[in-house]
């Protein structure tokens, strides 16, 4: 990329195809966590849930919505309890100490906890009993009761995930989470909003034009993104979820792209191409303060805060290619992290400060996912096979990415876990899906 080549990098944005970084703020440095090498996953046995004057099947549902959250959690195995012959009796009122044969038998099969609920109706509401047990004492670890209208039933059921996740490791879940990415499911391209397992798309933006990148504020409340309003200018905007209510934040002349909020939520870092090529800036969202961060002739782009909110990683082709840089965030003690291979470019550090995600070009010549230590010390790619993988953004437990995937003209978003095991598709309709942001927890 040359100085003039701020273009090809918006042809690429438009595509949804390398160069490309999605922005999920960090929330805290590194710290121990529950992916170390060493770690073993705890076996959890979710038991039948019984049903009480329940919707046929809501029960069954809302077991397995709750089994697929652990085992996504990355925290959780689930064991085949129908295979190690553990179940409860169908009219069982109260799982306690009247069923220690049972919790025997979990904890002579290594299952470190039993899952039990039963699911009922009061008015028009769904009412969850949820409970979780030691699988070894029977000791009862978490009750709790969750009420809500039908349409809740899954939200239900990543709550009890949440409680499990948060019980077992003092951190929050990810089952309530959301995903914010761009899309034509609807004609145009629009910002749409969905579960983090992929259901319960909703559309935000409707306005006709090219909306993509949204950033999430770290309250959860509204998004930031790039609106291309006409070929020469984009605007950055910003959309409050709960009411549409949207403001223009920054509009200077020329391409206003790739925003990304601070950990704090006060400064917002973004490129524009007001100087003639792409620029770094910052803009002070309380005094509306813009600082210049980059001073190159080459193009500077994709800025993402580290966790700490001290610095930023961002793509630079002032080496001659699309490289990873770090800098502090006033703009000082600028170096060059990337050095294997001619093109790597849209960074996003994780919230545990560990590792930071970009678009790599493979030994194959394919756009890919890899990872780096912030000291460069490590690296590694976590994506293979067909696609053009493009826009990494981390999960705020930092143990899965979304990203998204071109195969044959169509774009969805993919979710991974970070050692690069257990590729799930979230998007489905439409032939464009593109530019994810994984919400805050």
């Amino acid at each position: 990329m040359r100085q003039n080549s701020i273009v090809p990098v918006i042809a690429y944005l438009v595509l949804g195809a390398g160069f490309v970084g999605i922005m999920e703020s960090g929330a805290a440095d590194v710290f121990l966590e529950a992916t170390r090498p060493d770690f073993q996953k705890i076996p959890v046995g979710v038991l039948e849930f019984q049903s009480v004057m329940a919707p046929a099947n809501a029960a069954e549902r809302v077991a397995e919505v709750l089994k697929a959250d652990l085992r996504r959690s990355q925290i959780f195995s689930v064991a085949d309890l129908v295979k190690l012959g553990i179940k409860v009796d169908e009219k069982l009122e109260l799982l306690d100490g009247a069923q220690l044969p049972l919790f025997k038998q979990a904890a002579d099969n290594g299952v470190a906890a039993l899952v039990w609920g039963k699911m009922a109706t009061r008015d028009a509401n769904l009412v969850l009993d949820g409970y979780v047990y030691d699988g070894g004492t029977a000791e009862l670890l978490i009750g709790k009761r969750y009420v809500g209208a039908p349409s809740t039933l899954r939200v239900m059921a990543h709550r009890l995930a949440d409680e499990l996740v948060s019980r077992y490791t003092g951190e929050p879940g990810i089952a309530r989470t959301k995903i914010a990415y761009a899309s034509d499911q609807r004609g145009g391209r629009e910002v749409f909003v969905m579960d983090y397992d992929g259901y319960a798309p909703r559309q935000v933006t409707a306005d006709g034009f090219l909306n993509l990148t949204p950033e999430w504020s770290r309250d959860r409340r509204s998004l930031v993104f790039t609106a291309y309003r006409n070929r020469r200018n984009q605007t950055i905007d910003l959309i409050e979820l709960a009411t549409g209510k949207r403001r223009t934040l920054v509009a200077l002349a020329g391409l206003n792209i790739t925003p990304s909020l601070s950990p704090d939520g006060r400064y917002l870092a973004f490129a524009t191409s007001q100087d003639g090529n792409s620029e770094i800036y910052t803009l002070d969202t309380r005094t509306n303060e813009l600082q210049r961060l980059t001073f190159q002739a080459a193009g500077d782009l994709s800025p993402f805060w580290s966790p700490s909110g001290r610095e930023l990683v961002f793509t630079s082709d002032r080496g001659g290619g699309p490289q990873i840089y770090l800098m502090n965030a006033d703009g000082s003690n600028v170096r060059r992290l990337t050095f294997e291979g001619d093109y790597n470019a849209a960074p996003a550090w994780s919230p545990r400060g560990d590792w930071i995600a970009f678009v790599c070009r493979s030994q194959e010549g394919q756009f890919k996912l890899c990872l780096i230590t912030p000291d460069g010390q490590k690296r590694l790619q976590i994506t293979t096979g067909p696609g053009i993988d493009d826009s990494p953004s981390w999960s705020p437990d930092g143990r899965h990415l979304v990203f998204s995937s071109m195969v044959n003209g169509q774009s969805h978003i993919f979710m991974i876990n970070r050692d690069g095991t257990e590729q799930e598709r979230l998007t489905s309709g439409g032939t464009h899906h593109s530019s994810p942001s994984w919400s805050p927890a």
